[in-house]
């Protein structure tokens, strides 16, 4: 069947009756459709093929034990773990979502036909998980950070898996990396799941905010939730000895909310070996690279692609060495894998 595309009028008219919907559900008034209830805001905990859980929002606070397996209505586009919705609930506790509200945040990669899908919605910070197996690499977490500097969204680091460093002391290539990212203005946080180390610094930064976990598979970010949250009980996946590299726990991305008086959301993202970055232009890959924030849009050149122009204030800095070495290759790396 042939895919069916929307005028702009009809995008238009699909747009204002969403957004009638969520002013109406904010003012909890009465529907006159007999077959389902009352619009109810609604914050979407789990993502799956064909629907989404989605639980009831009583201002910006969840309401425990009001969770309902939501249908998405055809007029609806794409729906992240952490995205405030409207939904309607049937006589048979069967609900569907009527609306979508505006994000602040989203943090999206293309799916495998290159056509761009949302991991995560209105985020407040992401914390970029990496261990001391799978071997960590820059060129990976940069990806990272491209995209949450890109989307105006707080990174951090956490190094897990510090109980497996060969006689408990950080090899001089890892220290190299750490201080890297320290020197740029990220908070590092060094953990041990299995041996409950750090683990409380992690709690503090998390406290009051949406968060999201992110890296490639087998760093630890379930066992990181676990240990942090270990009433979930989520299910881990041993690491391949084949080819170091984790096997794929996570399924679904879900949404968990956070205890204690601060509250807040943690967000688990399907694990993920190499985070592309296809759907990005090189403006984008230079703005991820906070060496190169204040010198952006100074070259002599308005449409300077910093390579060999004269005046290019970003070769500039390269070329001063105020930008360290591995940051630069995978710059490089990164560019080179657009083309």
């Amino acid at each position: 069947m042939a895919k069916r595309y929307l005028s702009e009028r009809q995008k238009s008219r699909i747009q204002k009756n969403q957004q009638t919907r969520i002013d109406r559900a904010r003012h909890n008034a009465e529907n006159s459709d007999e077959s389902l209830g009352q619009e109810q805001r609604g914050l979407v905990t789990a993502r799956y093929a064909r629907h989404v859980d989605v639980q009831l929002l009583e201002g910006e606070k969840t309401v425990t034990g009001h969770c309902c397996r939501c249908n998405v209505r055809a007029t609806i586009g794409s729906i992240a773990v952490g995205d405030r919705v409207v939904w309607r609930q049937n006589e048979r506790g069967e609900g569907v979502v009527v609306a979508v509200e505006a994000r602040r945040s989203v943090i999206e990669r293309p799916d495998g036909l290159g056509k761009l899908k949302p991991v995560a919605a209105n985020i407040d910070q992401v914390f970029l998980v990496f261990a001391i197996e799978p071997e960590p690499h820059s060129t990976l977490i940069d990806r990272y950070l491209i995209a949450a500097e890109n989307a105006h969204i707080e990174a951090k680091l956490v190094l897990n898996k510090i109980d497996l460093l060969p006689g408990g002391a950080i090899s001089e290539d890892l220290q190299v990396l750490m201080d890297t990212y320290r020197d740029l203005g990220y908070d590092i946080f060094e953990v041990s799941c299995h041996k409950q180390l750090g683990l409380e610094a992690v709690r503090q930064a998390l406290a009051g905010k949406t968060s999201v976990f992110a890296g490639q598979s087998g760093v630890g970010k379930s066992s990181l939730i676990n240990a942090l949250l270990p009433e979930l009980d989520i299910r881990v996946g041993e690491l391949s000895d084949a080819v170091s590299k984790g096997k794929h726990t996570t399924t679904t991305a879900c949404l968990y909310e956070l205890p204690g008086e601060a509250g807040g959301y943690l967000i688990d993202s399907p694990g993920i070996r190499e985070f592309h970055l296809s759907h990005f232009t090189p403006e984008q890959i230079y703005a991820g690279y906070r060496e190169l924030h204040d010198v952006l849009g100074h070259c002599r050149f308005r449409d300077c692609r910093h390579q060999e122009e004269p005046g290019c204030a970003v070769k500039a800095v390269i070329d001063s060495g105020r930008m360290r070495p591995g940051r630069v290759q995978s710059l490089q790396f990164i560019l080179n894998s657009l083309e």
